[in-house]
């Protein structure tokens, strides 16, 4: 199946930092993009992979689950590790639950991690029907675009498959659970006015995390996909600082792909 346009995988080579970002649920690499082009040209080794099932039509994504999605990052992450002496894990939405989990699972492996409006549980009271309506209904209405800047669009799904959010569901409470294994170095950016993952969810990452190095940064002017949003640049800017200050003297460079 034909990916779509915008949705496409980066890489780029650089130097001895290495950073992989996780996009996010029924989303593409597209919305992260901008910042993954923004850190290749500060000369660091960059992956954004594209989660198997999505990127394509909904359909596809029907027939995956949270241990195909983990297993992607897992893989680029391995891959990473090889390469460069620091690696950094970055993500959006569910990319920030998957982030959380490789860091909980790696441990020293991965240096730090910047995670932007992580989702931490499905909320409502239709999650808790999920499990039987999925069987009956296949999708429900989509969770792409939620920005407040004007023109500015994401690349993903306009429905939700129900057994793709089943799966989910059962990945939040994984990584919930995992929580306090993470003690890396993190950075959390979040919107107070987001309407696809309540700030609880950050306030939830934030309380159950070891990590001793944490900061958390609102993005007042942004809504759920903030790395498409006005704070985009603060976004980029304060991951480059993050990252410079865990990571002040490795080389970088290199040339990009994708």
């Amino acid at each position: 199946m034909p990916v779509l346009p915008g949705a496409e995988p980066f890489r780029h080579e650089g130097g001895e930092v290495g950073v992989l970002l996780c996009h996010g649920f029924t989303g593409s690499p597209q919305s992260l993009r901008p910042w993954a082009g923004y850190l290749a040209e500060q000369g660091l080794t960059v992956s954004l992979p594209l989660l198997p099932g999505h990127g394509t039509r909904w359909q596809d994504m029907q027939v995956t689950g949270w241990q195909d999605w983990y297993a992607e990052v897992d893989r680029e992450l391995r891959g990473l590790l090889e390469r460069c002496a620091r690696v950094f894990v970055f993500g959006l939405s569910m990319g920030g639950a998957l982030a959380l989990r490789l860091a909980a699972k790696h441990g020293d492996a991965v240096s730090g991690l910047v995670l932007v409006n992580p989702a931490n549980k499905v909320h409502g009271l239709a999650a808790h029907a999920l499990p039987v309506v999925r069987h009956l209904v296949p999708t429900t209405k989509g969770l792409v675009s939620d920005i407040a800047l004007r023109g500015s669009k994401e690349v993903g799904y306009d429905r939700v498959p129900l057994h793709a959010a089943h799966s989910v569901r059962t990945f939040f409470r994984l990584v919930d659970g995992d929580l306090p294994q993470v003690t890396q170095p993190l950075l959390l950016l979040h919107s107070p006015q987001d309407h696809v993952v309540p700030p609880a969810d950050s306030a939830r990452v934030l309380s159950r995390v070891s990590s001793t190095d944490v900061r958390e940064i609102l993005l007042e002017q942004s809504y759920h996909v903030a790395t498409l949003d006005h704070d985009a640049k603060r976004i980029f800017e304060e991951s480059h600082a993050f990252i410079d200050r865990l990571a002040p003297s490795l080389k970088k460079g290199g040339t990009s792909s994708g």
